[in-house]
């Protein structure tokens, strides 16, 4: 924990100097449990951006391929990572998921599933929802904005909506009906996506 904080803290330092970088809606987050950040795809630099400036330990999820080169993965493990096989219908990285949470981190995850080139909010997963539903816990929607590529000293803009909570769609957290799960989807994605400044 005592080295985890002091990665998040060089890393948020980092952030600052790369990026022009504004945060809003942090009063937004409840801080009595554990939570889950859902947040639109621009960068590798995703998780930080957003991670940074939030309390407590964060875990989030990244494709299994950034975990073959040693020192790489060994770096973003220690920041919270954990590898996802995508496109396998990789189930046990929900069942991680759920223990991160209940083990007090907060976890960071990207719906759509892959970086969005044009700035705009595509289709989302429902990864997201299965896990908030499992576990109980509130989702809190992201959005970052930037214009272009991601470049030194770049102006960002990350903001974090209010919390959806998962109780409000599904009645039954041991048996979700899958219409419900959809509509918890269709929730935090409409969210996310009203807090991104998309391009015409």
């Amino acid at each position: 924990m005592i080295y985890y904080q002091i990665a998040k803290r060089i890393v948020r330092l980092g952030v600052k100097i790369c990026f022009s970088i504004h945060w809003e809606g942090l009063e937004n987050i409840p801080s009595d449990t554990t939570l889950i950040f859902t947040s639109n795809h621009r960068s590798n630099a995703d998780p930080p951006i957003v991670g940074c400036v939030l309390k407590g330990e964060h875990v989030f999820m990244a494709k299994e391929e950034l975990f073959k080169n040693k020192f790489f993965g060994a770096l973003i493990k220690s920041l919270g990572a954990f590898p996802v096989a995508r496109g396998k219908g990789d189930t046990a990285v929900l069942d991680t998921a759920v223990e991160k949470l209940d083990s007090g981190k907060s976890l960071i995850i990207f719906p759509e599933g892959t970086r969005s080139k044009d700035g705009k909010v595509h289709r989302g997963h429902s990864g997201a929802a299965v896990i908030a539903v499992r576990s109980g816990k509130p989702i809190i929607p992201v959005g970052i904005t930037f214009s272009g590529k991601l470049h030194f000293r770049s102006k960002i803009t990350v903001r974090y909506g209010k919390p959806v909570y998962p109780a409000d769609f599904c009645t039954d957290f041991e048996n979700p009906n899958p219409r419900e799960l959809v509509k918890l989807k269709k929730k935090y994605m409409e969210e996310i996506k009203a807090l991104v400044d998309e391009p015409e």
